[in-house]
């Protein structure tokens, strides 16, 4: 990917200009398939095994920023490819730090910092060799791959990987974490192979207000899957596009969904809003925001104020019919589940 052009997108919002990069395939998208009963035999096979995969094949660095990181395949995935020159480090959760995966590839000689606040570092994501990117709503934990719905997705893309590389450098070398995170983002808005990419971190990106205008603008559909959903504005964009006749689906984590803080009741009492609440007997962790069938919003941000203001978190707004339809096919499955 050594090719760059600038373009004109009107799909975005004009703040800056828009980086090119080519096409071929650049993204593979992933959704955990939790199995009941839970049992032991059925913990393989996940996307621990794909993840500990493409961090095989690393030959110059791996960075990885996990909320929560209790996985064995892919701690000794780092480990080994430590062993071998690739530089490898860790920005974790104060809240996790002391996981046995993160002491064990610590222990290794992997340098790990942790965010050392109360809100949290909730991000998710890896960057293999400056050009590879893992990102998605999956936490790096048994629970998160083998009981939790969750979403991932690799891309090939060095400015993305730019992207997120200047986000890991603020936390790991600055300590930069949370409001304190200057809005410095390389390339916000990309198209790669002529798809158009938003990329935005919370809190220094204002992604509330993004997502806000993201779904005022939606013509004809609005579907979601929210872990947490106590964002009001957020709530008040989609409860305005339904009273405007824009068919409005989601499925909310039935787990704290009958607080007064949640959207939740207030969408269901609005007409033309359909919601339920998930059918997991564990988690249903995505953040997605799927509008008009053809743009797709997901990473770490739950909607809610402290994503919003606080964490650090990460974004994604896809804008292609092909990529979309791989997740309205999760929210099919995660609608049917639900009650």
């Amino acid at each position: 990917l050594d090719w760059l052009g600038i373009v004109d997108l009107d799909l975005l919002d004009g703040s800056g200009p828009v980086i090119e990069e080519p096409g071929g395939p650049w993204y593979q998208v992933y959704f955990t398939a939790p199995r009941y009963p839970d049992k032991d035999e059925y913990h393989t096979g996940g996307l621990d095994e794909r993840l500990a995969d493409s961090i095989a094949e690393a030959q110059k660095s791996v960075d990885v920023a996990a909320y929560d990181f209790d996985l064995t395949t892919v701690a000794q995935a780092l480990i080994a490819a430590q062993k071998r020159g690739v530089q490898v480090r860790l920005v974790t959760d104060t809240d996790n730090v002391d996981e046995q995966a993160v002491r064990s590839i610590e222990k290794a000689g992997i340098p790990v910092v942790d965010d050392e606040r109360g809100a949290i570092m909730h991000n998710k994501f890896v960057i293999i060799d400056e050009s590879t990117l893992w990102t998605g709503s999956w936490n790096l934990t048994e629970n998160g791959t083998y009981r939790n719905n969750n979403n991932a997705v690799m891309l090939q893309s060095v400015r993305l990987a730019e992207n997120y590389s200047a986000e890991f450098e603020e936390m790991f070398r600055g300590k930069d974490f949370g409001p304190g995170s200057p809005a410095d983002t390389p390339h916000p808005q990309l198209k790669i192979g002529g798809v158009a990419v938003e990329n935005y971190f919370a809190p220094e990106d204002q992604v509330g207000a993004k997502l806000v205008s993201l779904l005022e603008s939606a013509d004809s559909s609005i579907r979601f899957m929210a872990f947490s959903f106590t964002h009001d504005e957020i709530g008040q964009a989609m409860r305005n596009r339904a009273l405007a006749g824009v068919t409005v689906q989601g499925v909310f984590e039935d787990r704290g969904s009958d607080t007064k803080y949640s959207e939740y009741g207030k969408l269901k009492k609005v007409d033309g809003v359909e919601v339920r609440l998930d059918g997991n007997r564990y988690i249903m962790h995505h953040k997605v925001i799927i509008i008009d069938d053809e743009i797709v919003v997901l990473g770490s941000f739950n909607f809610s104020a402290s994503a919003d203001e606080k964490n650090d978190e990460n974004v994604l707004v896809i804008h292609d019919a092909d990529f979309a339809a791989q997740y309205l096919a999760e929210f099919q499955r995660i609608w049917a589940d639900a009650n």
